[in-house]
């Protein structure tokens, strides 16, 4: 199929796709990117420990992971709105059933399993699936870079909103206004419409052949190594940065301004790196980012703790926040082709899902077993480095195949 032809099969343009995909991702990970803020609210009212609050967000990104795969299949073979439109669906109904569970497996159950299973059917991996059929090869990188950006503005934008609403209207009653935003999808999938979705496009790769094939190449072996570390560290982060500074003597201002900036210079970085990997190989890219990562943390770890130190530290890890994004995806794109690639991308993503699970709960375990949050920062720094290591020796170039006659 060439480029002409794939933007008439999906029967929609670049530009409706760009808009109506970057206000999902804006909604969906916008939302998500605040929770850190009903840790001590939740935890305080209802008596549990941090614990109990980071394994039900631990959770959250593991059935993320886990439900991506099966979405991603759904999406290339029946059409993405529909598991967007889904997907916003079950995100309203999580997030009621977040404000209400007054037990800890309830909680779990709402907050983790249902709002997880919602947003692996609300955010990149299907959005890209239907750029990476829309647009064309070349553009690619930059379209996915476009996406990513959209959830960076979403975390910039509704981080002031969820703590003014935190404040103003209590927590509970928060999550209910949160509910009623998350079904803004719903509609706003019909945007991405199809015309036919891809498994009917008579492709020439089955589901089995196309895993078979990914799952023993050694570059996506590396991309999701890489990925699992990226999902470690920013979740952490995410979700325990709020608790740390507090935990330091820093107000709810600094951590507010904090994840506010993560957001705002994340719009830069995950557009910068969309547009840089048309331009220069995506391993190198990669491995940049991750390096980078490292040396940021461990400089902020090091130097004496400030609303100046953590300012920078966020302005900084937020254009590295998601700049793996587009260039991850587009890599798996640019080996594999775009048949699979919502279902390819919801495999990477479970590995950074499972790093997130990891990053969010050991975050809380180990407070609570040492008072601390010193190991796993170290521990990120560690990973940081493999993932450095681990991108450089990925082959870009697509996969060789033998076209039957």
């Amino acid at each position: 199929m060439n480029d002409t032809s794939r933007a008439t099969a999906t029967g929609l343009s670049v530009q409706q796709v760009l808009l109506c995909g970057a206000l999902i991702v804006t909604v969906s990970m916008g939302i998500r990117h605040g929770f850190g803020f009903w840790l001590q609210p939740i935890v305080t009212e209802r008596g549990w420990t941090r614990e109990t609050f980071s394994f039900a967000m631990a959770v959250q990104n593991l059935a993320w992971g886990l439900a991506g795969p099966a979405a991603g299949m759904l999406a290339d073979r029946f059409g993405a709105w529909k598991v967007l439109a889904a997907g916003g669906a079950a995100y309203a109904l999580g997030l009621l059933a977040m404000a209400t569970a007054s037990h800890p497996l309830g909680f779990t159950l709402g907050a983790g399993v249902l709002i997880g299973i919602a947003q692996s059917g609300s955010t990149y991996a299907v959005i890209y699936g239907v750029l990476g059929r829309t647009v064309a090869p070349e553009k690619r990188s930059w379209a996915f870079g476009v996406a990513a950006a959209a959830g960076s503005f979403g975390q910039f934008a509704m981080i002031p909103i969820e703590t003014w609403l935190i404040g103003r209207v209590g927590w509970q009653a928060a999550l209910f206004l949160l509910a009623a935003a998350a079904l803004l999808i719903v509609p706003l999938a019909l945007g991405v419409r199809e015309r036919q979705a891809n498994g009917a496009a008579a492709g020439h790769q089955s589901i089995g052949q196309a895993l078979r094939e990914a799952f023993g190449y050694r570059s996506f072996q590396l991309l999701m190594l890489g990925y699992f570390v990226c999902g470690f560290q920013v979740v952490f982060i995410g979700v325990h940065l709020p608790s740390y500074l507090r935990d330091h003597g820093l107000g709810l201002d600094v951590s507010t301004g904090a994840l506010m900036l993560i957001g705002l210079f994340n719009v830069f970085g995950t557009y910068a790196a969309g547009s840089l990997g048309q331009r220069y190989p995506k391993r190198y890219l990669l491995s940049a980012i991750y390096g980078l990562r490292a040396v940021a943390i461990l400089a902020f770890i090091s130097l004496p703790l400030s609303p100046l130190s953590v300012y920078l530290f966020a302005a900084v890890m937020g254009f590295l926040w998601l700049s793996t994004v587009p260039p991850t995806n587009a890599v798996v794109a640019q080996i594999f082709g775009a048949q699979h690639l919502s279902m390819l991308g919801g495999f990477v993503f479970l590995s950074h899902q499972v790093g997130s699970f990891l990053g969010v709960w050991l975050g809380g375990r180990l407070y609570d077993a040492t008072g601390s949050y010193d190991v796993v920062w170290w521990l990120s720094i560690a990973l940081g480095v493999m993932a450095l290591l681990a991108n450089l020796p990925v082959r870009e170039s697509p996969i060789p195949r033998v076209r039957p006659a």
